[in-house]
């Protein structure tokens, strides 16, 4: 672990940190040996945070895992809306400088929510209000976080043909399985953005790019919407690279691994 002038409080967030990005409680022995502490230490955070409700313990695993106070964070993190506070300058900033509609959106379930909506000036109006859910494979948006979460997280999501199901989907066509959507999203690995053209709103094409948060989760995505017929068309790639740029600012300003 780095140095730090206050140690216990360096060696408590990094515990919490720990357990937050385990996908269970671990035992108190696994904790010190992953951060590299003495046991002896280990237990005695444990034991504070446990009295203040940050941690759990499960005597009969003998494990430890997050507790109500941790939560109780998470939600104040969600009640801040830093994504959309954060987000939206970069955003605000992608539509002055390409001319085109931006938004950004949050991965719920198997849909986006939109967080924030930047419409440009003489710009088609979007569908991507904010507080709006439309189904993430057929998202640019969706599709750039879909394709950074682990093959596990992402047949969870889709087990069956019913999780593609969209009743407002009048421009779909062809049948989503989960085959195809693997296929559409080891594209978008490969290029390192994703795109849709006309499958939400015909006539209108956008590209996106994933926001990772500290652990390398898909915490949002950044996208700009464009008139497939435009001359914008042709420069996909150059608005795309742009909107990496600004997703990749994003995920710095939020804590991302580097």
């Amino acid at each position: 672990m780095a140095t730090s002038k206050v140690p216990a409080a360096d060696q408590t967030l990094a515990i919490l940190a720990h357990l937050a990005a385990q996908r269970g409680p671990v035992p108190a022995a696994t904790i010190a040996q992953a951060l590299e502490l003495p046991r002896s230490t280990v237990y005695h955070l444990l034991a504070v945070m446990q009295e203040r409700g940050f941690v759990v313990h499960l005597p009969e695993e003998r494990r430890y895992g997050l507790g109500i106070a941790a939560f109780e964070l998470s939600s104040g993190f969600s009640r801040q809306q830093p994504l959309a506070r954060l987000g939206g300058p970069l955003v605000a900033g992608l539509v002055d400088r390409l001319g085109e509609s931006g938004h950004l959106a949050v991965l719920h379930g198997h849909d986006v929510l939109y967080l924030v909506e930047e419409r440009a000036p003489r710009r088609p109006s979007l569908v991507t209000d904010v507080g709006v859910r439309l189904p993430a494979h057929l998202t640019a948006t969706g599709r750039a976080m879909l394709a950074a979460l682990p093959p596990a997280q992402l047949r969870a999501l889709y087990p069956d043909r019913a999780a593609f199901a969209w009743r407002g989907a009048p421009n779909e066509t062809g049948e989503w399985r989960y085959g195809r959507l693997k296929q559409v999203l080891q594209r978008v690995r490969e290029a390192g953005w994703a795109a849709e053209d006309g499958e939400v709103t015909e006539g209108l094409a956008s590209v996106g790019a994933v926001v990772l948060d500290h652990v390398g989760w898909p915490a949002a995505a950044i996208a700009v919407t464009y008139r497939a017929d435009s001359d914008a068309a042709a420069h996909a790639d150059e608005i795309a690279a742009a909107v990496r740029a600004a997703a990749a600012e994003l995920s710095r300003r939020i804590g991302a691994a580097r």
